[in-house]
């Protein structure tokens, strides 16, 4: 049993408000009589991540369902752009998502620390854990063969003597 209706519409335009001034949109409060489950359509900017092993874009699309059960039910991510990455799966594979948050989703988990989960998902994947569709194997050994290096040096003293 989740919450109140009028309780459960409230949390969810809090949140719906802190999407927008979070991701700079203007999406409109959810109406008293909407009909669950409800879809947010979330389009990402400005996030690098491949879509191919030779190939990066910034910007990536997914949507959020969210049931009458919300927030005792986390919501459901269904990835819709073409993704090269482990956690990710392509949309013609599912396009799920696997993402901590929602394993360790609870009653005060909220929208936006999701869309920030997703942001550094992108960012870092996790090449250890991925997901067992081709795609996602193979993606997790591109980026684990394509890891950053990094050199250093440190100098002592200012002196070359």
């Amino acid at each position: 049993m989740g919450l109140v209706r009028p309780i459960l519409l409230k949390r969810l335009n809090n949140e719906i408000e802190n999407l927008n001034r979070y991701l700079n949109l203007n999406l409109d409060n959810i109406p008293e009589d909407v009909v669950f489950p409800i879809t947010l359509s979330i389009c990402l900017t400005n996030t690098p991540a491949r879509v191919s092993r030779c190939e990066e874009t910034k910007i990536h699309g997914f949507d959020l369902t969210i049931s009458d059960e919300y927030p005792f039910e986390r919501p459901r991510v269904m990835w819709k752009t073409k993704i090269f990455h482990p956690n990710i799966m392509m949309p013609e594979d599912g396009g799920q998502v696997c993402l901590r948050i929602l394993e360790y989703w609870s009653f005060g988990s909220n929208l936006i620390s999701f869309v920030i989960g997703i942001e550094n998902l992108l960012i870092h994947p996790n090449c250890s854990n991925p997901y067992g569709t081709e795609s996602c194997v193979a993606a997790a050994r591109w980026y684990s063969a394509n890891k950053p290096k990094f050199s250093a040096e440190i100098n002592y003293g200012g002196s070359d003597a």
